[in-house]
Parts: C-alpha cells; sequence; structure tokens
C-alpha cells in the first residue's frame, strides 16, 4: 500500500513553515559565518590576555589562523551566493572577544576549557550540516568535513593541555555549549 502524504506536507516532505533546499543553504551559510567569527573573536581574546610570550600562545595562534581560514571562506560563499550574514555581527564581534578573554582571564586551563567546549559543539553542527546538504553540494560538504576535523584537532590540543582540570569545568563547560547552540539558532535565522 502506497501511503498518501497529508494534505500539510509539501511534495519534497517538508512541513508548512520548513525551508526550503535554498533557505537551509542560506541559514548553513550564514550561521557558519558567524560561527567562524565568534571563533576568531575569541582566540583574539584570549591571545590578548595571554600575551605573546605566553607557553600556550603559539598554539592559540595555530588555531586561529585555521579559523581565520574559514571565516575567509565563508565571507567568500556569502559573496558568492548572495546570502547575507547575520545581522549580529557587532553582538559576536564583543561576545567572542569577551568569551576568550574572559576565560583566558581565569587561566590558561579555562581558555583550553572553552576551547573544547566550542570546538565539540561546532564539530556536532558541521556533522549535521554535512548529512543534510545532500548529493547536490558535493564541493561544500567536503570542505565542511575539512574544517570539521580542524575543528576536531583544536578540541583535542584543548584537552591534551588540561581543558578538563579547569576547577569548575562541567559549569564552564556547559555553560559556554549552552551558548553555543543558543547562537547557533539564533544565528540561522537573524
Amino acid at each position: 500500500m502506497v501511503k498518501k502524504k497529508t494534505a500539510k506536507q509539501t511534495a519534497d516532505n517538508r512541513l508548512p513553515g520548513d525551508p526550503d533546499k535554498a533557505q537551509l543553504l542560506d541559514r548553513f551559510l550564514r550561521v557558519d559565518h558567524a560561527g567562524e567569527y565568534g571563533a576568531v573573536r575569541i582566540y583574539q581574546g584570549q591571545l590578548a590576555v595571554l600575551g605573546d610570550k605566553h607557553p600556550k600562545s603559539a598554539m592559540i595562534r595555530h588555531m586561529k589562523d585555521q579559523e581565520d581560514v574559514h571565516l575567509d571562506r565563508f565571507t567568500k560563499l556569502l559573496d558568492e551566493r548572495d546570502v547575507r550574514p547575520t545581522a549580529l555581527m557587532p553582538l559576536w564581534h564583543m561576545a567572542g572577544f569577551a568569551l576568550g578573554a574572559g576565560t583566558a582571564l581565569l587561566g590558561e586551563k579555562a581558555a583550553m576549557a572553552c576551547t573544547e567546549a566550542v570546538e565539540e559543539v561546532i564539530d556536532q553542527h558541521y556533522a549535521a550540516q554535512i548529512e543534510q546538504l545532500g548529493a547536490d553540494e558535493k564541493e561544500l560538504a567536503a570542505e565542511l568535513e575539512k574544517f570539521r576535523q580542524e575543528e576536531v584537532e583544536h578540541h583535542d590540543i584543548a584537552v591534551e593541555h588540561g581543558a578538563r582540570e579547569t576547577p569548575g569545568y562541567n559549569l564552564l563547560s556547559n555553560a559556554i555549549k549552552l551558548g553555543c547552540r543558543t547562537a547557533i539558532k539564533i544565528a540561522e535565522r537573524l
């Protein structure tokens, strides 16, 4: 027996109000651009507090440099595909820097806990996007996978450098993850 579509479903199994493929792709690019911008600002905040001579500065700069590449690519994709950035860029500018600087002020392990928490959420976020992209966006999916692997590398570096040894680690990590997930939902739409 062939299952009949309900009156509320569209031909491609979307429900009313669900974004179509073009709208979904716009959301992906908008939120990924915002996220990479936020990541760059987090590392800038950490480096501003820790300074150039801190033992972790070269490692943080390496991660920031990779995030700069990601940000540059998403900036180009927004332009190429005529997608507007999030309206909340000024907020991401301040919040990212404040998160990086604030955790660095708590100590290098707290800065690493911040990196670990952010990168865990981003790994899951990119993985979900890759799964949703489909066959017509193979090149973008491959780029996202490359970026996802670099985010996993940042996560692992943070763990290796004491992220989980931070006093109040669970509280800090969970608060940052909640903030990241909230920022993702907001940036997709605004």
